[in-house]
Parts: C-alpha cells; structure tokens; sequence
C-alpha cells in the first residue's frame, strides 16, 4: 500500500455504482485472485476518458477483460478499444465477459506475444494502457512511442510495484530485482526522453500519465519507424 489505507477506503466509498455486470466482473475477477485495476485507478481512467474522449484506444494487457469493459463505459460513440492477452486460460475469459458485457463489437482482442503484435498495429491511438507484465514495459515502449498519436495519452499501471521501486536493488527479493531494475529504467526513460511529458502519481499501485508534446519525435520512435520502413522494403 503506497497511501494510507483508511485515506483509500474513504476516497473509494464515495465512488458511484458501476453497471451491474461491470461490478459483476470486477467481483469475480478479485474472487479468483486475478490481478485488475485498483478501485482508484478505474477513477482515473474515467476521469482521464471523460477529458481526452478518445477514438481509438489501445490496452496492453486484457487479463479477463475487466478494464478494457470498464473504460469502454466512458467512451464517445463510435470508439473503440484494442487489448492484447498472451495467458491462454484469461483469453477466454475476457471473450466471456465481453459477450456478457455486450462490448464484442467495440472491443478487439489481439491473442499472443504484445512484443509480436504491436510491430503489426498501425498508429495512431489517441490513448494506449500499459497493464501487462511489468518488466516488460520498457521494451513494448519503441513501439508503444511509434503507435500514440501525437498527441496521446500513455497511462501505465502498477509502476510503483507496492513502493518496491523506491528501494535498492538489494531491498528487493532476487526474483523480482530483474522487473524492479527495469520499472526503474522505464520510469526513468518517460521523465527523461524528449517528446514526452510525464506525470508519476502515488495512485493504486503507481500510475503515470504521458503526453505527446506535439512537433517531437524522440530517437526511439525514430529508431522504430526505420526499422519499419526496411521491412516494407
């Protein structure tokens, strides 16, 4: 927990209702122990989706489908969502609830390796979620960087890893010091390159929010679209 918990609860018991089947889903999912968005950061997204309105957004990581049914709630007519899901047995349980939730024909889901799909994907998408495996953020980013419009949103969940990022690489347990060591070179990378502008926030469990700064292209997606081009030639 990175804020108070007794702070969370009472901001969280002054949130609205979601639709009975988006509640539905949000119960089971946290009843079969799968990872979904904290209840704070759902506020934000919808805040964030109510501001930008975008068109075509872009969900890196479906698990069962909670959060991409979750944002489509707040989207203009007509838009639509593209996740990604690699973990065969959260595929078909995102279909389900899609089905249930009504949302088959607003949202896509892409099945495989998000390292292979997103080099398929065309740009641009007004706003992309990165909610996948977390060590895995800073080498989605060329790509990522290469598929947001120029002047997108890029939100990125659970960047603060429970407050583990703040420690030494030797605070942390072996296992994750491989995924703690890479969050700190993603953080790093969203504060540091040219193109973006980036805001860290102690929400959930870490999110940051990235704007294009429209008339920028950063070395990466330079880097990105060449590599493109080669193969289309």
């Amino acid at each position: 927990m990175i804020v108070d918990e007794r702070i969370v609860a009472y901001i969280n018991s002054m949130n609205h209702n979601d639709r009975d089947i988006v509640a539905t889903i949000e119960k089971e999912a946290i009843a079969n122990y799968v990872p979904i968005i904290r209840k704070e950061t759902k506020e934000l997204l919808k805040v964030l989706i109510c501001m930008k309105k975008p068109m075509r957004v872009l969900e890196v990581g479906a698990a069962v489908g909670f959060s991409s049914i979750f944002m489509s709630e707040y989207l203009p007519e007509g838009a639509t969502i593209t996740t990604i899901e690699n973990y065969e047995p959260r595929i078909v349980e995102a279909k389900k609830n899609f089905k249930r939730a009504g949302k088959e024909k607003q949202i896509t889901l892409l099945e495989g390796d998000a390292n292979d799909i997103l080099k398929t994907l065309e740009p641009s998408y007004d706003m992309i979620f990165m909610d996948a495996a977390k060590g895995q953020y800073i080498h989605f980013f060329p790509e990522i960087m290469r598929l947001l419009a120029k002047d997108g949103l890029l939100i990125s969940d659970n960047v603060l890893q429970d407050g583990d990022v703040v420690q030494s690489r030797y605070g942390v347990t072996r296992r994750n010091r491989t995924i703690h060591s890479r969050m700190r070179e993603y953080l790093y990378t969203l504060k540091n390159i040219e193109g973006l502008e980036t805001a860290i926030l102690p929400v959930g469990d870490g999110v940051t929010i990235s704007t294009r700064v429209e008339g920028k292209t950063t070395v990466q997606e330079k880097a990105v679209e060449e590599e493109h081009m080669e193969k289309e030639d």
